[in-house]
């Protein structure tokens, strides 16, 4: 399903859930990641400030595509 991400919070409530329909635990993210728990909680939660390479790896690990259309 394709859905726009306009927001942070839109971000982080399609991570978490992306990473509960595939069973993942924060722990399991945080590691195959490199992130802490504390961070990927950031990331569910959509705290605006986070580091874009952490959130993209975040979602790469939780099976989202993320990409970019010039819809312009």
């Amino acid at each position: 399903m394709i859905e726009p991400l306009d927001n942070s919070h839109a971000f982080g409530h399609a991570i978490l859930r992306a990473r509960k329909a595939r069973g993942l635990k924060p722990e399991d993210v945080a590691l195959a990641t490199g992130i802490g728990v504390r961070v990927l909680a950031e990331i569910e939660r959509g705290k605006r400030t986070v580091q874009l390479d952490q959130a993209l790896r975040v979602a790469q690990a939780v099976g989202l595509q993320i990409s970019a259309d010039d819809a312009g």
